[in-house]
């Protein structure tokens, strides 16, 4: 696509078919306070490459869809104000020749154009609490049911209505896996109460079922839940106490739209004294890792 611009290594490596993992800059730009966001962007494109796996840091920079930044553009996404930036953004975005860092669906929607099958965030977007009424879901749904990229998360993020975005999952076709577990996680906490059809054991059989897809036309994407470790959970009690307060401030300041997760992230951080970060980054480093062994698994089964 000569809309994208791929990094050299980022080329290399799909021509030669290694491993790749696309990461999204909506994490670092609007997710993460600074400067950790920028330490946690090098850290995890690091996890990557200590496990021969190739980077590519997603983002849009002066309209032109970047598929892989070099140091300069890791440090753009980190400390300018970008848009956040949605799959509808894009093409205002590059016809204005603005910036932008990437959510899940435009991170996925770019992956997929530049070839890239295998996708690692923190939690997934979806039907937001309320959602019957106001029609607020991610575009991370729809557009999961028309690319094929494989995304790793710590199930939807617990500030979402998880069993009417189960539901959705279900509508739109997209097979949703627990990754060594039945139980869908919440993403700061391992479970979330509620269950899934399917487990895999490992990466191995992920890119199995990634064949199989492909070999049944298939379209749609694949949802990897991968729960956070026991051991780095938030406290249960805590998180439930603290997201009430959460919501209680967001309907008090009229937060709406695609405001409200930032808002709600962002309370968060502060009303646990900074706890749910670094949750937070406990499973990103791990969803990074297991991404990392399904590219290598799927390159393995594809050489």
């Amino acid at each position: 696509m000569p809309a994208l611009q791929l990094s050299s290594e980022v080329a290399d490596a799909l021509n030669a078919g290694r491993p790749i993992v696309a990461l999204e800059s909506t994490i670092i730009s609007h997710g993460l306070p600074r400067p950790r966001n920028h330490e946690a962007a090098l850290e995890f494109e690091a996890i990557l490459r200590e496990r021969d796996v190739v980077p590519a840091t997603i983002a849009v920079l002066d309209g032109v869809p970047r598929i892989g930044l070099d140091a300069e553009g890791v440090r753009r996404i980190a400390e300018e104000e970008l848009l956040k930036a949605s799959v509808r953004d894009l093409p205002v975005l590059a016809a204005l020749g603005r910036s932008g860092a990437t959510t899940v669906a435009a991170t996925a929607r770019l992956a997929a154009l530049a070839g890239i099958r295998v996708f690692a965030t923190g939690g997934l977007g979806g039907g937001h609490r309320g959602a019957n009424e106001t029609f607020d879901e991610s575009a991370d749904l729809p557009t999961l049911a028309e690319n094929p990229v494989t995304v790793v998360s710590a199930g939807v993020k617990s500030v979402l209505d998880i069993p009417a975005t189960l539901e959705r999952l279900e509508t739109l076709s997209i097979p949703v896996v627990g990754y060594g577990t039945r139980a869908f996680p919440a993403f700061w906490l391992r479970e979330s109460g509620f269950q899934l059809d399917f487990a895999v054991d490992g990466a191995a059989d992920v890119a199995a079922v990634m064949r199989a897809r492909d070999e049944l036309g298939a379209r749609q994407g694949i949802v990897v839940a991968n729960p956070v470790p026991l051991d780095q959970q938030w406290d249960p009690a805590e998180h439930d106490r603290v997201l009430a307060t959460a919501f209680a401030a967001a309907e008090a300041a009229g937060v709406r739209g695609k405001a409200v997760t930032p808002f709600l992230l962002g309370f968060i951080v502060d009303e646990s004294e900074g706890r749910s970060l670094e949750v937070n980054l406990d499973l990103a480093r791990n969803n990074v890792r297991v991404a990392a062994d399904i590219a290598t698994a799927w390159s393995a089964l594809n050489s």
